[in-house]
């Protein structure tokens, strides 16, 4: 006798945000991308729909990373002094469906690189790939907000996905992304009533703005936490297919910044000779993070290693494979 199988019904969906823009549409992308849309818990094909699958943005920054260990920079070594080539080759021999461009010398304790600069850099990226963009400023709120405004205005038309909205600090950030018809991250510190709250922030200053955020909820790497992380997008998943507009967008990781910063991912073998060989054990902690994120719903992963790029874009075409 056949068993028929529990199937839970909701009665709402995430959102469905477009990145990048075509000539067509005003742009120079090849193509767009779309996040979210998603009817049911991931995966889940037999319950709903899962119209687009999870994506890969790899990180590509303006200034040599001096702080990345050996095994990592080697991988970009012969780019680092050219972000469109160091683009070029994370899409073209990586498999990035995205790029997220960090401006790090634009931090005033490193270079203090003017908007001038970092919109030249954008351009050349711009120009060396098709794919749609991610833009970080270099983390100091005060030099961001001096930046993103005209980085917006230079690439008008282009719809980038800008970063980063904070409770704290989103006005310049929304107001740029208002001007110049872009979307944006709102980003909160793992707390899922904050994520919330900064959307209904942002919709108060733009209503339309509301089809083109994408929540960063702020995560932690394997071993740090992640197991809340998981939790957090949970809950948030739910109440977007429960009804709740207010948390049904999208949502974006920082895997590789949150990987790399931690001792299990950077220290040596020599160092710590029981943990095993640095460049295996780094790209293990990368992907075994990145994994557990997008089993709880994540849609846009932000990662350096291009060997746990690999084995996550391998994973998510199985995972997307119909079990309905």
């Amino acid at each position: 006798m056949a068993v028929e199988v529990s199937k839970e019904k909701y009665r709402s969906q995430v959102r469905e945000v477009v990145l990048g823009a075509t000539k067509e549409e005003g742009g120079t992308r090849s193509h767009t991308v779309k996040v979210g849309g998603e009817t049911a818990l991931p995966f889940l094909h037999f319950e709903g729909e899962m119209p687009n699958r999870p994506v890969v943005a790899m990180e590509v920054w303006d200034i040599v990373p001096e702080e990345w260990p050996a095994s990592l920079k080697s991988y970009f070594e012969d780019v680092y002094d050219d972000a469109g080539a160091w683009a070029k080759k994370c899409v073209e021999q990586y498999g990035a469906d995205l790029i997220a461009i960090r401006f790090k010398s634009a931090d005033p304790d490193i270079k203090d690189a003017s908007a001038e600069d970092c919109i030249a850099t954008l351009k050349k990226v711009l120009g060396s790939v098709g794919v749609p963009l991610i833009v970080y400023g270099c983390g100091k709120s005060d030099k961001d907000n001096s930046i993103i405004g005209p980085i917006a205005e230079a690439a008008e038309g282009e719809n980038l996905l800008l970063g980063v909205a904070e409770q704290d600090n989103y006005k310049s950030v929304t107001s740029a992304a208002m001007a110049h018809k872009h979307s944006i991250i709102a980003q909160s510190p793992i707390d899922i009533n904050i994520a919330k709250q900064l959307n209904i922030l942002i919709s108060e200053m733009s209503t339309p703005l509301l089809d083109r955020i994408i929540i960063d909820p702020t995560v932690a790497a394997l071993g740090y936490g992640l197991e809340y992380s998981y939790s957090i997008m949970e809950r948030a998943r739910f109440g977007s297919l429960q009804g709740d507009r207010m948390l049904a967008m999208p949502t974006i990781a920082n895997v590789g910044h949150e990987v790399w910063s931690k001792k299990e991912a950077s220290i040596s073998a020599d160092d710590e000779p029981g943990w095993g060989d640095q460049a295996e054990r780094s790209m293990a902690w990368e992907a075994t993070t990145a994994m557990a994120l997008i089993q709880g719903g994540m849609d846009i992963l932000v990662m350096r290693n291009p060997r746990a790029v690999e084995l996550i874009k391998k994973s998510i075409d199985d995972l997307m494979q119909d079990n309905s």
